[in-house]
């Protein structure tokens, strides 16, 4: 699939020299989570489409807002994998929770390097029945408004795979940061992050495991 890596594939690249620590037969985790939506989700993936001969920048919004979706070669929407391992890891260092034992030291730094999530979430909506969100919205450096269209999908669920590499960040530290990334850090386009409403979701459940490189 377009823009979605594959396990098999992963597991191949932790062998290599970024990951030298690591060995055959060594374990790390994987979380194996469900996570479900409970605000829309906007994505805003730049692109570089021509405008048309006099087109207005109206029309060329919207001819275009489909654009703005990750879609894949069968035509349908994927959240990228980056979006939930950027997720977790601005959750951890917005927290800064300290490690029991270590003094002042925080997670922050265990999410950023130890976690990675692998495989986007392929969503069961293609993007030719994806709504479209009109908006009149600040012009960035300017006084004046501009219209702009985007793509918008108000309910979304799937399985995410987390691979943990860092022994520090156990089932219920891991659990406790995602929970609290869906609620206030979000996903996509006008996240809570960004003092927005949008792309905020609920962990139904952790599958918690070892994984045998």
């Amino acid at each position: 699939m377009m823009g979605c890596g594959k396990t098999g594939q992963f597991k191949a690249r932790i062998k290599t020299k970024q990951f030298k620590t690591l060995k055959s037969g060594d374990f790390m985790k994987v979380a194996t989570v469900q996570l479900k939506s409970m605000a829309s989700y906007s994505q805003g993936r730049y692109h570089d489409t021509e405008k048309l001969n006099k087109e207005s920048h109206a029309d060329y919004e919207e001819r275009t807002w489909r654009n703005k979706l990750h879609v894949n070669k069968d035509g349908f929407v994927f959240i990228p994998a980056m979006a939930f391992k950027n997720c977790i890891s601005e959750c951890a260092k917005y927290l800064s929770i300290q490690i029991p034992g270590k003094g002042k030291a925080t997670y922050t730094k265990h999410f950023d390097a130890g976690v990675i999530v692998s495989d986007a979430l392929v969503l069961d909506t293609k993007a030719e029945d994806v709504e479209c969100e009109r908006l009149f919205i600040p012009n960035p450096g300017t006084t004046s408004r501009v219209k702009k269209s985007f793509p918008i999908i108000h309910e979304w669920s799937g399985e995410v795979k987390f691979f943990i590499l860092d022994e520090t960040i156990t089932e219920k530290v891991f659990t406790d940061h995602l929970k609290q990334a869906g609620q206030f850090i979000g996903i996509g386009r006008w996240r809570p992050r960004n003092r927005g409403l949008y792309g905020r979701f609920t962990v139904e459940s952790v599958d918690f495991a070892p994984y045998e490189i």
